[in-house]
């Protein structure tokens, strides 16, 4: 299996290449060069396996046995999913009047990027000790990436993870999370910015190609490949979960809720409905409306600022992974997603071409959903179940509610939970409702912290590369001493 940059002039690469990129060299983003296509006797193959096992599945199809045989594949994912809460991984709750909810928050960190996170470093790790090498991840967070991000490598020994925090922009719980893991390999910043500020030293780093090399540095955002394969489990796990039946011909439609900031678990579904998934993708945003601008009007344009929202994992202006879904939806046209991007990265604004965009709004539907909206959905969900929504979650469950007022004969629908209501107490008291709080977050208040700040002012760029070039030192030394 082989990977091509969405931007068609970096060389193709396999799996391991992908995973250790983030970004192409030229810019762009890795996809499959050819997707698999998936018959019907497969889907019902799959149909009985759990949510692992459907990991697995995907990873053998995607990754390929010459470079992780299946065997130590399967060990890998089993070993990523072992400190998950739930015994299934990844569980639907059925609530009242036809609301599945699917929480994909069963990890250490309470929310989705667990799941893809700690399948994703069990393969950087498998590579890096073949190949006896060092890594250095750099990322920045809007507050769920960086805590999962650290909880995957903490003390592990050929990875040091830095991890870019914007300081007040995310919730008490989200930073604790991060700032107190005391171990040797895990370095934090909390940033005066907000998310999209942050992200400007670390490209700026990312862009001189002869520093990353030189530092082996790599990104786990979610422009990671590994990270949109593993997502695309969710799907499959929610159409066999929720679908009446695989007796029809054809396959029953199901109806994926997808809440989203940068666009990944978008993306991710869109590949799986590509690769023979029968299920209809609706994405739900908060009021930083670019993803529903652009499927709505073929608008993609940056707003004035990023809008502080009780859903703030998705306080997100740039969404890179509908870069993917261009690239897929022109018929994998790399000249024209090129042209659309590099448009973008100039002007910050595109006008989608006419084709690209009704291609778009045939794939997908969208909303884009307000702060009153988000509470009055938990209320209601409260009320109806006695059961607590994030205001992430919130965000898809206002679309069934819509829905379900508009009394249209609808498809079987399955909403995406990203995160728990325990890392949210704020939102929940915003929604009148009380927060209900785990012993393991309730005891971070009285951890020790660790956090180095970037003040306005001072050159984060640099100071990310001093950091940078102190580990590489570091690393060289232990190297040194282990081999003499």
């Amino acid at each position: 299996m082989w990977y091509v940059s969405t931007r068609g002039i970096a060389p193709r690469v396999n799996f391991e290449g992908a995973l250790f990129s983030g970004y192409a060299p030229d810019g762009g983003l890795f996809m499959p060069e050819e997707l698999p296509q998936l018959d019907r006797e497969t889907l019902c193959q799959w149909s009985t396996l759990s949510y692992p096992g459907l990991v697995k599945e995907l990873c053998a199809l995607f990754i390929g046995s010459e470079l992780i045989p299946k065997d130590d594949l399967n060990d890998l994912i089993d070993r990523a999913f072992s400190r998950f809460r739930h015994r299934e991984v990844v569980h639907l709750s059925r609530l009242r009047n036809g609301l599945n909810v699917l929480e994909l928050w069963h990890g250490v960190t309470y929310a989705f990027k667990d799941l893809s996170l700690s399948c994703t470093t069990q393969f950087l790790q498998y590579f890096l000790e073949k190949r006896e090498k060092h890594v250095t991840v750099v990322v920045g967070t809007s507050g769920d990436t960086g805590s999962a991000a650290i909880e995957s490598v903490q003390g592990a020994k050929n990875v040091d993870i830095i991890v870019l925090l914007p300081k007040g922009h995310c919730t008490k719980i989200q930073e604790l999370q991060m700032t107190t893991v005391l171990k040797e390999n895990v370095h934090v910043f909390g940033v005066e910015g907000n998310s999209d500020e942050l992200d400007e030293p670390i490209k700026t780093v990312f862009a001189d190609v002869a520093f990353v090399k030189k530092h082996n540095l790599m990104s786990l955002n979610s422009i990671n490949w590994s990270r949109v394969l593993v997502q695309m489990a969710h799907h499959f796990f929610a159409y066999f979960q929720c679908t009446p039946s695989l007796d029809t011909h054809p396959l029953p439609l199901v109806e994926v809720v997808v809440p989203t900031g940068a666009a990944g678990n978008f993306a991710a579904g869109y590949i799986a409905q590509k690769i023979g998934l029968p299920i209809r993708l609706v994405v739900a945003v908060n009021r930083n409306d670019i993803i529903h601008r652009t499927v709505q009007q073929g608008d993609f344009s940056l707003s004035e600022a990023v809008k502080s929202t009780l859903a703030s994992a998705m306080d997100i202006q740039v969404p890179y992974n509908m870069e993917r879904v261009f690239w897929l939806l022109s018929g994998c046209d790399s000249q024209v997603t090129r042209a659309l991007m590099e448009q973008f990265e100039r002007t910050q604004s595109v006008n989608l071409p006419k084709e690209l965009h009704s291609k778009l709004s045939e794939v997908v539907t969208s909303e884009s959903v307000s702060d009153e909206a988000i509470t009055q959905t938990m209320g209601r969900c409260w009320d109806e179940n006695q059961y607590l929504l994030c205001p992430h979650s919130a965000v898809a469950v206002n679309y069934h509610y819509q829905q379900m007022d508009r009394q249209e004969p609808s498809t079987p629908r399955c909403c995406l939970a990203p995160a728990s209501a325990a890392k949210f107490p704020e939102a929940v008291l915003a929604a009148g409702l009380t927060p209900e709080t785990p012993a393991e977050i309730v005891a971070l208040e009285h951890k020790e912290t660790r956090c180095t700040p970037m003040r306005r002012g001072d050159n984060w760029t640099l100071m990310l590369q001093d950091t940078i070039e102190d580990l590489s030192r570091r690393w060289r030394g232990h190297a040194l001493n282990a081999s003499q």
